[in-house]
């Protein structure tokens, strides 16, 4: 219904500033202002009603899996460079001594340079390694991890240490 208001007014406009110079002059910058006033209004609506307000969503409780990271074993651990000299390929076996099927976990390597009995700390990386491992049970991984070091300052002699720094277990099925 607004349309019915707003039409007449824009052909009484329109004849105006056709009929008259002077009205036509005054009215450019004034319908030009209008405009861009309307469309700032029309974009901070599309704006607000695009992104409606939502309660804040809670935060998820972790479940109680009944898996610890104390219930993981790594074995058999080897580091080969890969193809690129910051990257190493990383295998081994991990062993869930839990009841409960390990999903995924975590794997936090770091890397130190030692020669000579003074070691330097080159960097760490984490990968998350899906494995599932029924209870009770082992099974082999593999993943590959980067180090940031100079190209020109390879590591002569790696020291690797290594943890599980967080577990999944699946839920009973």
């Amino acid at each position: 219904m607004l349309w019915l208001v707003a039409l007449p007014l824009g052909v009484a406009l329109v004849y105006l500033a056709a009929r008259y110079g002077r009205f036509r002059s005054w009215l450019e910058p004034v319908l030009s202002i209008a405009v861009a006033l309307a469309l700032t209004a029309a974009f901070l609506v599309w704006l607000s009603e695009g992104t409606p307000e939502q309660p804040p969503a809670p935060a998820p409780t972790p479940a109680a899996t009944g898996l610890a990271v104390s219930d993981i074993l790594l074995e058999n651990m080897s580091f080969e460079p890969n193809q690129s000299r910051r990257s190493y390929r990383v295998r081994g076996t991990v062993a869930n001594t839990s009841d409960v099927a390990l999903e995924y976990f975590r794997l936090t390597v770091t890397l130190e340079d030692c020669p000579q009995g003074t070691c330097r700390r080159i960097g760490d990386d984490t990968a998350l390694i899906l494995v599932r491992v029924p209870g009770g049970q082992s099974r082999p991984f593999e993943t590959f991890l980067t180090f940031p070091f100079r190209l020109d300052e390879p590591p002569t002699a790696p020291k690797w240490s290594y943890r599980v720094s967080a577990v999944r277990g699946a839920a009973g099925r």
